[in-house]
């Protein structure tokens, strides 16, 4: 999912190449990315559970979500009790710049501490002639999120996608320190966005007045050289200001297809998802990466805002899903591998998870998939990793129809067919299934 630095770099080379690129999350690095003396540590992210914050922007008023579009128009109303971050009474265009504190006041109650909590499988190779042992672990790590708008029912935040990624709970601090849980309501992997959600009933009265919306800006607009604010979760400890300079424009890493703003505003882990915002308080980036090493200082890295407003939007308009009862729980009934971004690269196949073994009574076999094959998306969105894939399963009910998108070689090449697929129900598929491919796997569930 994205681009790395070189260390001598020409002042013109606008694609990056770090000897360690850090995501500003404390969560375990489960992307595959290309290491080239690079360390990911899982985006802005920060371990500890987090102080409080939160925000709403107007910008944005369409409907959020997991899977389906929307049908309904309602999804387009604003939040009637919550107003866009104001830095001047009455004055929806400064004239002048405004001071770091001002900002920083006026930003704070746009902004959330988000705090992820998943389960992991963790393999053990120690024990009887050296076979591993998988075993579950639960894991919690904290990143940012900024308020930007709102449907009838729901409270809607932009946050990095790796910041929510793997979680089985979610859940957000608002600037008074009410804590409410979260829904994901659409991620793109690809870009490192997502947006989750927050019922408007769960909100309690004195919450809803004192958070707004984030104002977004223009980032098409910076210019080197310019001050910038970042602010968000550092290390889990609560929201925290830092300021700098935009040090360059058009940047590429390897964690990102997106298009960044490199900055030497401090960003740590924690800070993902967080908001850069210029002189006038605007949102202009959503702060995601650091490059670490010992010789390198001060180089953050945010999403363009200007790019990211149009896949926002399309995240909003998404139709919210809830997990599904134990007892309706879906599957695939296969065994896969995770094709990362390195693999991906090294041996010229698509990203995605490659089918080692399919269960005789599996519903992809039903449909035609076939081992070999590589999902790439499930219902339409876009799937990297097993665990992404049984993410998306829990929100979806045995016996859906849903479309599934796999990669199958014809003629040496890689074709793209989309199949339905009828979900079996996940406590008839039990068994492990052969090993295949690029290894062991293992079998989605739910």
């Amino acid at each position: 999912m994205y681009g790395y630095y070189n260390e001598n770099e020409a002042e013109t080379n606008n694609s990056v190449s770090p000897a360690e690129v850090k995501t500003t999350s404390k969560k375990k690095n489960r992307r595959g990315l290309k290491i080239i003396s690079v360390l990911m540590s899982g985006l802005l992210f920060g371990a500890a559970s987090a102080g409080a914050f939160a925000g709403v922007s107007a910008l944005f008023d369409n409907d959020t979500v997991i899977t389906e579009p929307a049908a309904e128009e309602a999804a387009h109303t604003a939040l009637n009790s919550l107003s866009a971050v104001s830095f001047s009474e009455g004055n929806a265009e400064l004239s002048q710049s405004l001071d770091v504190s001002d900002i920083a006041e006026g930003m704070m109650p746009a902004m959330v501490s988000i705090t992820n909590i998943s389960v992991q499988e963790v393999r053990s190779y120690f024990g009887l002639f050296g076979m591993g042992k998988s075993q579950t672990q639960e894991q919690q790590s904290s990143g940012t999120g900024i308020i930007i708008g709102d449907n009838e029912s729901e409270l809607l935040i932009v946050t990095n996608n790796h910041v929510i990624e793997d979680a089985s709970t979610l859940s957000v601090c608002f600037v008074d320190s009410e804590v409410c849980e979260a829904t994901i309501k659409g991620t793109d992997p690809d870009n490192d966005l997502a947006v989750i959600a927050v019922r408007l009933s769960d909100i309690g009265d004195g919450t809803a007045e004192a958070i707004k919306f984030a104002t977004i800006g223009d980032s098409d607009a910076l210019k080197v050289g310019q001050q910038v604010v970042a602010i968000g979760n550092a290390l889990g400890y609560g929201q925290s200001v830092t300021t700098g300079i935009v040090s360059a424009l058009g940047r590429q890493i390897d964690t990102t297809d997106a298009i960044m703003i490199q900055t030497d505003a401090a960003i740590n882990p924690g800070n993902s998802g967080g908001a850069l915002l210029n002189m006038n308080g605007e949102v202009v980036g959503i702060n995601s990466a650091k490059f670490s090493s010992t010789e390198v200082e001060g180089m953050g890295y945010a999403i363009s805002i200007t790019q990211a407003t149009p896949i926002i939007e399309e995240l909003m308009n998404r139709t919210t899903r809830d997990p599904v009862s134990d007892e309706n729980a879906s599957c695939l009934g296969i065994r896969g591998e995770d094709i990362t971004s390195s693999i991906s690269s090294a041996y010229g196949v698509p990203q995605g998870v490659y089918v080692t073994a399919l269960e005789d009574d599996s519903p992809l076999k039903d449909a035609g998939i076939t081992v070999k094959s590589i999902i790439t998306h499930f219902d339409g969105i876009r799937v990297t990793s097993l665990s992404d894939l049984e993410n998306r399963l829990k929100y979806y009910a045995a016996g859906e129809t849903v479309d599934v998108t796999v990669q199958v070689t014809e003629g040496g090449e890689y074709v793209e067919k989309t199949v339905q697929v009828t979900l079996a129900s996940a406590s008839e598929h039990t068994s492990s299934g052969s090993q295949s491919g690029f290894g062991y796997g293992s079998f989605v569930s739910c």
